[in-house]
């Protein structure tokens, strides 16, 4: 409601979730590809600032920075990496994390402190941890950081860490008062109601008038030069390699598909599955009287109702003794695949609590010979081949190149087709071939094909990571020029006619809008234009309706709010088609006292961005006493792999 009040405030999300937000990151990889830890370690361990011993990693700006990415393309899927790091995203999330560190040390040195009763408390809240109940579940919380390689120890350290800002930052936040006087003055602004003619003034109305001379349209050519310059363009010539150049390569051998069963043979061995029931009780006292149930008769299922399971929390499915191990212990695991069918274990202590787990059924799953899985371990084998003879390639290609050889030769060399493009714009468009499309794999080289100097040697350009590249090399460069006149004669005597019009009613608006702001009314000003105009339109709103439509306002209603009673104001309409004519009739007063929960709202809103302002400062203050190490390589570092997405 009030983004009409809000602009320039800090968001209160940077400052109290962006912790939790980057345990979300670590847990799900953003959603984006399943980022993980592993790949985003080989940027280097090395801080990128520092804050008392507390390290802002690229592990970290790459998780948060992939997750911006994924939340724009939501909204404009062709927004990529580069664009938002030119944008300054690498440095916005150094300083939100350096503002996490440092509340944080800031919080440890006073004193605060996270208990480990409240670190599980936030760990059992945590959604990615729950069952469809609701309930915490220890399978999806073992599986969760077994997938990202991430130690339980990390996980609860972190969530120590967000705890303690927590603590520091919410009584700031909760701090402001906005008094009931000052709500109802704004609330009462934001029913304010306004209500105005809408008149327009067509360039169609305006005739056609007389014809432009030659003379005329050479004169608007050379001074709106500009306006029909095309940009710089360049001839790309490529030659693309992919794994199907090295098929021939690729094939897995008798004697490779053998090593690589008896590598994998317990994959393919025998094996038993225990279809399980599990229930993780907090206390030894709590799981020996659960035990006492299931020995005096009670069957599992209803101790464990007895305990506020429900059916959907005690069953963890079919489970191998090794898979079963990754999501409780080794000793959960070894009781539970030493129980006979139907029997429970004795109670067993994890790090989560005591665990009761029920064998429900035993299941024998034969072995698999190396002929029934020959397809399957001949294609593993390939694909790793195949990567590797295309690294290789690509690598024996880039050395070629490096050692002074022409994209002809390296081409030869490695018996590559050539692709030639016709002149092209940094965006891929070819303004002197309308009928060409530009292939897909082009978008890939247009960044490094536009960086090149003409005589600079070939490139590699990675089209699909892993996949595809293209060896680029620049052709011809054409500057920047206007095409001659006689090319495009007949759309500068177009835009001219139009420019023309266009002034021609601006002239005419301008005349009635003095006439409206002299004291005549709009529809006396406008019949006075002794022209075939559109009739006027009135147009109503109140400051409550443009506030809610944000950015989406229509700019004639938002007009209404800037301009005095009696007045009007002149404004272009849409696509140069003329101008339109705002008039501002009748205000209507708000009256708060009507409607209450305006008031309230407003108010609620007040202090919530006062409580942002109120955080705000107070971690700038906690900086301001901190010392901060940037380490401006190693950030500049990181926007270059980002940009060209070698972190990713």
């Amino acid at each position: 409601m009030l983004t009409f009040f809000r602009r320039g405030i800090i968001a209160k999300l940077m400052l109290i979730l962006l912790g939790l937000v980057l345990f979300a990151i670590v847990i799900t990889g953003f959603g984006a590809g399943g980022i993980g830890l592993d790949a985003l370690r080989n940027l280097g361990g090395g801080g990128l600032a520092t804050i008392e011993g507390q390290r802002v990693t690229p592990e970290e700006v790459t998780l948060a920075a992939t997750r911006q990415l994924d939340q724009a393309r939501r909204e404009q899927p062709e927004a990529d990496m580069a664009s938002l790091v030119r944008q300054g995203l690498v440095d916005q999330i150094v300083d939100q994390l350096v503002t996490i560190n440092g509340t944080m040390v800031f919080g440890r040195r006073q004193g605060l402190a996270a208990t480990r009763d409240m670190v599980d408390r936030e760990i059992a809240n945590f959604p990615q941890f729950q069952n469809i109940a609701g309930k915490f579940d220890d399978n999806a919380f073992r599986r969760a950081l077994a997938e990202q390689k991430m130690s339980e120890s990390q996980f609860r350290e972190e969530i120590a860490r967000t705890l303690i800002q927590r603590q520091l930052i919410l009584p700031a936040l909760g701090s402001a008062i906005v008094p009931q006087g000052v709500a109802f003055r704004y609330a009462s602004l934001l029913l304010e109601s306004r209500t105005g003619s809408l008149g327009a003034v067509p360039v169609a109305a305006m005739g056609a008038g007389a014809p432009p001379s030659d003379s005329e349209i050479a004169s608007a050519y050379q001074a709106r030069i500009a306006r029909y310059t095309i940009p710089e363009r360049r001839v790309i010539r490529y030659a693309v390699f992919d794994s199907a150049k090295v098929a021939g390569q690729a094939k897995a051998s008798e004697a490779e598909i053998q090593a690589l069963y008896k590598q994998n043979s317990a994959q393919y061995a025998a094996r038993e599955t225990r279809n399980l029931q599990q229930v993780v009780l907090q206390t030894e006292a709590a799981a020996k009287g659960f035990a006492q149930k299931l020995a005096a008769g009670t069957s599992f299922e209803q101790a464990a109702q007895q305990a506020g399971f429900a059916a959907g929390d005690i069953a963890i499915g079919d489970q191998t003794r090794e898979g079963f191990a990754r999501i409780s212990s080794p000793a959960v695991a070894a009781a539970a695949f030493s129980a006979s069918k139907g029997a429970a274990t004795a109670p067993v202590k994890s790090v989560l609590g005591w665990h009761i787990v029920r064998t429900v059924d035993i299941k024998t799953i034969p072995g698999k010979s190396i002929d029934s899985v020959r397809t399957e371990l001949a294609t593993q084998i390939e694909q790793k081949k195949s990567q590797e003879a295309l690294a290789d390639l690509a690598g024996r290609i880039e050395d070629k190149v490096s050692g002074g050889a022409s994209f002809d030769e390296t081409v030869r060399a490695n018996a590559l087709t050539v692709t030639e493009t016709p002149p092209v714009t940094a965006s891929g468009a070819a303004p002197d071939s309308p009928t060409w499309a530009a292939p897909p794999e082009l978008k890939a080289m247009l960044e490094s094909a536009f960086a090149m100097a003409p005589e600079d040697a070939p490139t590699v350009a990675t089209i699909v990571p892993n996949q595809r590249f293209a060896l680029v090399a620049l052709g011809r460069v054409v500057p920047p020029a206007a095409p001659p006149l006689a090319q495009i004669r007949d759309r500068v005597r177009a835009d001219l006619i139009a420019e023309r019009g266009l002034a021609r009613a601006r002239a005419v608006a301008t005349a009635i809008v003095a006439k409206i702001n002299a004291g005549t009314a709009p529809a006396q000003a406008f019949a006075e234009a002794k022209l075939n105009l559109p009739a006027l339109q009135t147009i109503t709103a109140t400051r409550h309706d443009i506030a809610s439509q944000q950015n989406k306002v229509p700019p004639p209603l938002a007009m209404l709010f800037a301009i005095p009673r009696g007045k009007a104001r002149l404004m272009p309409a849409p696509n140069g088609q003329g101008w339109l004519i705002v008039a501002l009739d009748r205000i209507v007063p708000g009256d708060a006292s009507k409607q209450p929960q305006v008031t309230d709202a407003v108010r609620n809103q007040f202090a919530s961005i006062l409580g942002d302002e109120y955080a705000a400062q107070f971690s700038n203050a906690i900086l301001a006493g901190e010392k901060v190490k940037r380490n401006e390589k190693a950030i500049a570092d990181l926007k270059a792999r980002l940009a060209n997405g070698s972190a990713q």
